[in-house]
């Protein structure tokens, strides 16, 4: 996870090649160096047949006995990957790394706090709101209801909608201002999960702190066992070097996440309080914050998080007029629509470069292996491993195949 030093580190020179071109012969290819000058290493026939199964074994092994240890780690290792940037600029300032790691975690949660504080007073203002005004929507919904039945009955449709209707709103209305009552009746099961998440949380953030702290150590390992690793290093090759090159990848990753999420959340929330405005949905000049908000937290969800973030906004639209429900629809529609076909292309598209299909691959992968962490991973992981495969696809050569049988060794 270290990066490589800048200075100091100057390419040693090559002794003059008597056979080379100034000589007029051609330039010679060393064993594990190409043309190029980058470093390979050939990996024999009977190397790849005796690995690629074991390696497989191993992982699958490895999965089903500790998976549970092993989604730990890897949330861990991508935690440290995104703040290791963080970490390294402050100690090539001078500060040392265990107190840059220290430095680095208190703005961050400083950061989080600060943020929360900011949205809680507006968020839970509105909140507030529509708790009082649940009674004063029961009660325009059921004007509607009286409209809609003297209507049906005026074209001669006997159909008796407004009782059943009025039922209805009126247990869900009781519901939503007592669901205090209903939440305490399991509350001891929520928290004893939410005592779980939380103690798993706190050995995630030990152990990628562990990680930013002996992050040099980890970096001068992973250079040491890579083919070409140490020669980059040594180099100061920063765009040959694997550590660097995965960091990279997941900062990208979180960066249009990130932004992606702050685009179509803010968009969210200028969209309803247009509709608020122009009286389309008068609730959404009060909620725009609040729901916009909402929206920007669910899609760092994948696949689930644009329709449960729409939900909110939808409900609260439905009880005002089914009208308002229907154009409030189509207006995360048309922002979905625009999310999948416009603006993920081209956050992402820059960020994670692989096929969109391996995109798809990977979150269902993701969702089905570890559910919603799982997906929150999946694309993070994707960035390391195409990372991993064209530094790897650059540095090893594999024995052909399709050569005479000869001896195993």
């Amino acid at each position: 996870m270290s990066e490589p030093e800048e200075e100091g580190s100057q390419p040693a020179a090559s002794p003059p090649d008597p056979g080379g071109p100034e000589q007029g012969g051609s330039e010679p290819q060393l064993p594990g160096e190409t043309h190029s000058g980058a470093v390979t290493v050939l990996v024999p026939r009977w190397l790849q047949l005796a690995l690629v199964p074991m390696a497989l074994l191993a992982s699958w092994v490895l999965v089903r006995a500790a998976g549970k240890v092993v989604m730990m780690f890897i949330v861990a290792a991508l935690i440290a990957l995104i703040l290791n940037p963080a970490v390294g600029l402050l100690h090539r300032a001078g500060v040392r790394r265990g107190l840059a790691v220290l430095s680095v975690y208190v703005g961050f949660f400083v950061a989080v706090a600060a943020v929360g504080y900011l949205l809680a007073h507006p968020i839970a203002t509105q909140a507030q709101k529509f708790a009082h005004n649940v009674p004063h929507i029961i009660q325009t919904a059921n004007r509607e209801l009286s409209e809609l039945q003297h209507s049906l009955n005026d074209a001669g449709f006997h159909v008796q909608i407004e009782t059943q209707g009025k039922t209805a709103l009126q247990t869900l209305g009781g519901k939503l201002v007592k669901s205090s009552s209903k939440i305490a009746e399991f509350g001891g099961e929520v928290l004893t999960k939410a005592a779980g998440a939380l103690f798993d949380l706190v050995v995630v953030f030990v152990v990628s702190v562990y990680m930013l702290v002996y992050g040099d150590r980890i970096g001068r390992l992973v250079r040491a066992i890579v083919p070409g690793g140490r020669q980059a290093q040594a180099s100061g090759d920063r765009n040959d070097d694997f550590p660097t090159l995965v960091q990279r990848a997941v900062s990208r990753y979180v960066g249009g996440q990130l932004l992606f999420s702050l685009l179509m959340g803010t968009t969210t929330g200028v969209g309803l309080y247009i509709f608020g405005v122009l009286g389309i949905f008068p609730d959404g000049r009060k909620f725009a914050l609040a729901f916009g908000t909402f929206y920007a937290f669910m899609e760092l969800v994948p696949y689930l998080g644009p329709f449960l973030g729409a939900a909110p906004a939808v409900v609260v639209a439905l009880f005002t007029k089914p009208i308002t429900a229907l154009w409030v629809t189509l207006l995360f529609v048309v922002l979905q629509q625009l999310e999948g076909h416009v603006v993920a292309p081209q956050i992402f598209g820059r960020t994670l470069r692989v096929n969109p299909l391996v995109v798809l691959f990977a979150l269902l992968m993701g969702l089905e292996i570890r559910g919603v962490v799982g997906a929150l991973i999946a694309l993070p992981v994707v960035a390391v491993l195409r990372e991993t495969v064209l530094y790897l696809r650059k540095h090893l050569a594999l024995e052909a195949w399709d050569r005479a049988p000869g001896p195993l060794l």
